[in-house]
């Protein structure tokens, strides 16, 4: 006698969950956290989701805009309350969080660099950052401006430590800079000469505040050009 199963009535099959533009965008993002950023296509998508590639073009017209919707997803783990304290302490505890969530996935704050969400996560991130502008005086013109600095601050600094964080040279390129500094000559480069150890001093943390610091004082203080 055969072996051989008899084959299984499609009728018996398990039915696949419905289709949506969610449910692609976490298979994606299991995708990302597994394989990373590059690996995600939409092919890749389409197998790991058991379905043609056809069908998700239903949902997202390019892999740009397939990598925006796992962005926004990601965001929504940002903790929009910012902590205790007053408008600024709250604003920097919100991009905080947004950089911390950049820095565990490098790959997506390259992307976001590049192409922005559109999605109901960012659109609450914008909102929380626009209210708290508005709280601490700022005018709505220079706000309307000032907060694409802002996130464009936070991104770029998620890309900077995110990046180092996925190679093992971070802490030599760190030391060959620092003895570079320290080894100039006071003639050609008194400047650098004279600050030193200063160039490189202060923790992440204090120079990211700072950095928010200095953005806020010239979003408040700066008024837009004039026509």
């Amino acid at each position: 006698m055969s072996s051989t199963p008899p084959p299984t009535s499609r009728r018996e099959r398990p039915a696949k969950p419905a289709l949506t533009r969610q449910v692609i965008v976490r298979a994606a993002l299991d995708v990302v956290r597994e394989e990373g950023l590059e690996r995600l296509t939409l092919r890749r998508l389409a197998t790991e989701l058991d379905t043609g590639a056809a069908s998700l073009y239903v949902y997202f017209r390019n892999v740009a805009e397939l990598h925006a919707g796992v962005l926004d997803e990601l965001l929504g783990t940002i903790e929009l309350r910012g902590g205790e304290g007053d408008w600024r302490t709250r604003l920097t505890g919100v991009l905080r969080s947004y950089t911390q969530v950049l820095f565990e996935q490098p790959s997506l704050a390259r992307s976001a660099m590049v192409s922005r969400p559109t999605g109901p996560h960012y659109l609450a991130l914008l909102e929380t950052l626009l209210a708290l502008l508005a709280e601490g005086g700022v005018p709505d013109d220079r706000a309307a401006w000032g907060v694409d600095q802002l996130l464009l601050y936070a991104t770029s600094s998620a890309v900077e430590h995110g990046t180092r964080g996925e190679t093992t040279s971070g802490e030599d390129e760190f030391n060959a800079l620092a003895a570079a500094l320290r080894a100039v000559s006071a003639t050609a480069h008194p400047r650098i000469a004279a600050l030193g150890d200063d160039l490189l001093s202060g923790t992440g943390s204090d120079r990211f505040t700072w950095g928010l610091d200095v953005l806020l004082n010239g979003i408040s203080r700066t008024p837009r050009p004039r026509r």
